[in-house]
């Protein structure tokens, strides 16, 4: 067979793979629209298939004599075919772990739906699978790469010295990859103690927000304002941090008003149950409002707490009730505002306040006659 032939051959075999991996692709793009997994595998799967179809066909052609018939021709065949087989090792790889991406979302998809009380278990179980499949995904990669240095004959040879010095190399990675191991540990930690989920809501270092990504080394916390705050792993174990969904997603909203000793509680207290009543964003579970002190500057502290589904709501449901309550107390009970209360001598000795300010100004006029140079 002719050189040209051959070379010809392998370019039909590598055209008629990837037509062959086009055609399926088209062919799960339409059941995609019905089964999940299709879709998923058309999304993770569709280059390396390609990548992959391509290096194997020409690993299954390709022959080193095909070069030619020199020393010089057939050593640079035997290269050209130890690429083509790292290639197909990668590709390979790659198309794992795409599917293993596409099998797991079909699952994260499912659990992405789940509302209520089963929502905190779906995003524990969550969290557990983007870490499981982290780690799933570097296990195969280091294989893979383990595979590529075997096939060369020199680091075969090397093998037996290799796994002699090994535990004193891993004494010494040990040591100096310290931070991140514990940073690994600690996220295998978090994840599977329930301690931390994805979409939980957190106070962390004084600011508010949900966990949006949650690996091996990093937490990702997208914050209220949506800035993000990039945390390590190890800063969860070893600090204390709030989590408002660790038993499920429903909080309390509590809001104080300071005001003047002669606000009527119990209208407030109507008014504030009329206006939850109404508000989309109380869960029609809990509610009340009580006097909770008396502060030193004299005024009274009211706290009215209502429950919500979420901390968002939560939030925007405080807002509400607050700007209702001032604007009810200003218009209704306008009386009732703080007001600081200050005591005088005149005062302290029975004098009304308005005779205490007569006399007050009649002696500033009096001092004022005395002291004017005109009057002389």
């Amino acid at each position: 067979m002719q050189p040209t032939s051959n070379w010809l051959i392998m370019a039909v075999s590598v055209a008629g793979a990837i037509l062959g991996v086009e055609l399926a692709r088209r062919v799960l793009s339409r059941v995609g629209r019905k089964y999940a997994l299709a879709r998923h595998l058309v999304e993770h799967c569709t280059w390396a298939t390609f990548a992959m179809a391509a290096v194997l066909a020409c690993n299954i052609v390709f022959g080193p004599w095909m070069m030619g018939d020199t020393r010089q021709e057939r050593q640079l065949g035997e290269s050209i075919d130890r690429v083509i087989g790292l290639l197909t090792i990668a590709t390979v790889t790659w198309l794992i772990i795409g599917v293993t991406y596409a099998l797991t979302d079909v699952i994260l998809d499912r659990l992405v739906l789940i509302e209520g009380e089963r929502n905190r278990r779906a995003r524990r179980i969550m969290t557990q699978i983007a870490l499981v499949r982290r780690i799933a995904a570097a296990t195969v990669i280091v294989v893979a790469v383990g595979a590529m240095l075997f096939s060369f004959p020199q680091v075969r040879a090397l093998g037996a010295g290799l796994l002699a010095s090994a535990g004193i190399a891993g004494a010494v990675v040990g040591i100096a990859a310290q931070p991140t191991i514990g940073n690994m540990l600690a996220g295998l930690q978090l994840a599977f103690s329930d301690a931390l989920r994805l979409d939980d809501v957190v106070v962390v270092e004084e600011e508010w927000g949900r966990i949006e990504e949650l690996t091996l080394t990093y937490v990702v916390l997208r914050l209220w304002d949506e800035r993000r705050l990039v945390l390590p792993v190890s800063y969860f174990t070893q600090n204390p941090f709030e989590n408002w969904t660790r038993h499920g997603s429903r909080v309390l909203a509590v809001v104080y008003l300071r005001v003047d000793w002669s606000v009527p509680v119990d209208k407030l207290r109507e008014e504030l149950y009329a206006f939850i009543q109404e508000s989309p964003l109380w869960d029609q579970k809990d509610w009340t409002l009580q006097v909770t002190d008396v502060l030193p500057n004299g005024l009274v502290e009211l706290r009215g707490l209502m429950s919500a589904a979420d901390s968002a709501s939560a939030w925007d449901l405080k807002c509400d009730v607050r700007e209702h309550l001032v604007k009810f107390v200003r218009e209704n009970y306008p009386d009732a505002l703080p007001r600081f209360r200050v005591e005088t001598p005149e005062t302290r000795a029975g004098v009304p306040w308005s005779a205490g300010r007569d006399t007050a100004a009649k002696g500033t006029q009096g001092a004022s006659g005395r002291d004017d140079p005109g009057d002389a």
